[in-house]
């Protein structure tokens, strides 16, 4: 799909990405990469003792996997100016080495700015497993150039 602008998006929109399955060497990376090597992650043993019988993946994982995921689905690709913040994000289900993640993009809001060049699109993040369960959700609210600053751009 091609990059759309802020005259683009209306809310109730909504996309989809392709699935891509969590490895082994994405939860050893995440945990070289964050730091965080907690048992629940690492600890084959200790986490066979937990509520959840295995390790889990970290939760910012799924964050990083569901951004990444949206520049999959292409719509921002050359619009997008600035991811402004995170919020409202929940962890509803772990996430386990072996899921198969997609990630829905719903637009919710669309609101212009002062700037004349760019406007504010609000999106909800929505990543799902393989058996279509929401493992996490949450609002993001992304600054999108107007169609006007191709005009103006060089």
């Amino acid at each position: 799909m091609s990059s759309l602008y802020f005259e683009d998006f209306q809310p109730g929109m909504s996309f989809e990405s392709k699935g891509r399955t969590v490895t082994e060497a994405d939860l050893t990376l995440f945990s070289m990469l964050s730091g965080d090597w907690h048992p629940i992650h690492a600890d084959v043993e200790f986490a066979r003792e937990t509520r959840f019988g295995q390790r889990v993946v970290h939760g910012a994982l799924g964050i990083a996997m569901a951004t990444g995921q949206m520049h999959e689905i292409g719509i921002f690709n050359d619009s997008i100016v600035a991811m402004a913040n995170l919020r409202d994000w929940q962890f509803l289900a772990p996430i386990f080495v072996g899921d198969t993640l997609r990630t829905r993009l719903e637009i919710t809001e669309v609101e212009a700015t002062r700037s004349r060049s760019s406007g504010k699109v609000t999106r909800r993040f929505t990543l799902l497993n393989q058996r279509g369960e929401a493992v996490q959700q949450g609002l993001s609210d992304g600054v999108v150039l107007r169609r006007v600053a191709l005009e103006v751009a060089p």
